[in-house]
Order: structure tokens, then C-alpha cells, then sequence
């Protein structure tokens, strides 16, 4: 995993502790940003995921 991949997850996910934690302290504005910052993961990660996939397929294919 980059530097790069592991400063964007964590913080994505500072944000998001940050808004739950708002959230359940009774501000109903931070439960919708802490939803948006989960879909933010969401997507990065399938993203990093495709991205880990295509480079592990791309070391085989020359051993093969």
C-alpha cells in the first residue's frame, strides 16, 4: 500500500469518527456526512482494490 493510499483511507476514516461521533452526541447534520464520507470509502476502496488486482494479474503474466 502507497503512502499516498494509506494517508487518503485514514483520513477518510478520521472524518468519518469524527462525524458519527457528532452524530450519536444528537447533530442529525453529521450522521448525513459521516453516510457520505462511508460512500467515500466505499468507492475508494473498490477503486485501490481494482487498482491491487490489475498489478498482481501484471506480475504473473510475465512468469507465465
Amino acid at each position: 500500500m502507497s503512502t499516498n493510499t494509506s494517508a487518503t483511507l485514514t483520513d477518510l476514516v478520521t472524518s468519518f469518527a469524527t462525524d458519527a461521533e457528532k452524530f450519536y452526541g444528537g447533530n442529525n447534520a453529521a450522521g448525513a456526512r459521516a453516510r457520505k464520507t462511508l460512500q467515500e470509502i466505499i468507492k475508494y476502496s473498490r477503486s485501490e482494490r481494482k487498482n491491487i488486482q490489475e498489478t498482481k494479474n501484471a506480475r504473473k503474466a510475465p512468469k507465465a
